[in-house]
């Protein structure tokens, strides 16, 4: 198993639900201020953070489309609803003392500022902490894809998936007790096995920049700083 390294730069991507806490929609203070309190922790620590959060525990487009409605209305919905998670995670950070700022792909100037890559890299060289909100602001594209793209403009070192599980398994570990966790895959493993790591685009779009992405849990705490400080959790999907 190849040694993991620390890194200087990363971007999490969080789901909605991670969210949800145990209400399973919505926005639970309790969840959010335990990752706020992690995320701060990153943070005095030097390292510079950004975040891609999903919209899944208030609207999922991809689910309303299958159900008849206009796929593209129903992603920018999706997207607006990214940027409510964005804007409660920035009052959570901002109560425990961590600075940050909202960028959005759709432009709103009352509430996020837009996105632009160059201010966006002088935030984290500020220690800012920076948050990008509806997506990459185009329908048909996930948030998988819209962290990976983000990470590779501001030069992040890793994308990190925090999930409810601990790494990825070669079957739904819920479901099936035989389920073997993987320490390390490669993007073609999870592309021709189709793994749930990251939706196809997201993963190729990695592939095509030899951007590591690592799954991990992120309901155990203190997993984020284990993480980036190379320690061996979760999986990592890299090069062969």
């Amino acid at each position: 198993m190849a040694t993991r390294r620390s890194f200087k730069r990363v971007l999490l991507k969080l789901s909605g639900e991670s969210l949800a806490g145990d209400q399973g929609y919505g926005i639970d203070p309790e969840t959010i201020n335990t990752i706020a309190a992690e995320i701060k922790a990153v943070v005095e620590s030097g390292v510079e953070l950004a975040l891609v959060i999903g919209g899944g525990n208030i609207f999922r487009g991809l689910a309303a489309s299958s159900k008849g409605m206009d796929r593209a209305s129903a992603d920018y919905m999706g997207m607006l609803a990214t940027v409510i998670n964005s804007l409660a995670m920035q009052d959570a950070l901002e109560k425990v003392g961590v600075s940050t700022r909202v960028q959005s792909a759709i432009a709103m100037q009352e509430v996020a500022e837009p996105y632009i890559r160059r201010r966006a890299m002088r935030h984290l060289e500020k220690g800012r902490v920076v948050i990008f909100g509806a997506g990459t602001g185009n329908p048909y594209f996930t948030t998988d894809t819209a962290a990976s793209l983000r990470a590779m403009e501001i030069g992040a070192e890793a994308i990190l998936k925090g999930t409810k599980v601990d790494g990825v398994y070669s079957a739904d570990p819920k479901k099936d007790p035989t389920a073997t966790r993987y320490d390390e895959l490669s993007y073609i493993e999870v592309l021709h096995q189709g793994l749930q790591v990251m939706d196809a685009t997201a993963t190729s779009l990695c592939m095509d920049n030899n951007l590591p992405i690592i799954v991990f849990d992120l309901t155990r705490p203190g997993n984020i700083t284990k993480v980036i400080a190379g320690e061996a959790i979760g999986t990592i999907v890299q090069g062969e």
